[in-house]
């Protein structure tokens, strides 16, 4: 299952993929934000290059996150079951 993941959302989001073993998790908008110390255990975590750019803050999301562009998270919309707390 794919979250989507804003701020104002993001803390009942991650509780939500952190009961999913499949969960994948995509940082949009003020989501990204989020700190390295506050992503949830979940086997991939990505977040928009473009969001990330905007607000200056790569340095923040920590190796864990991997920075995808629109073409990529269409791709994961396409291919996943979506959960939207954005």
């Amino acid at each position: 299952m794919l979250y989507l993941i804003d701020i104002h959302h993001r803390k009942i989001g991650f509780e939500y993929a952190k009961m999913d073993p499949e969960a994948k998790v995509v940082l949009i908008q003020d989501g990204v934000f989020t700190t390295a110390a506050e992503l949830p255990d979940v086997p991939e975590v990505f977040a928009v290059k473009e969001d990330v750019e905007r607000r200056a803050i790569a340095k923040r999301l920590g190796d864990k996150v991997k920075l995808i562009d629109y073409d990529e998270l269409v791709d994961l919309l396409m291919s996943n079951k979506v959960i939207n707390f954005a």
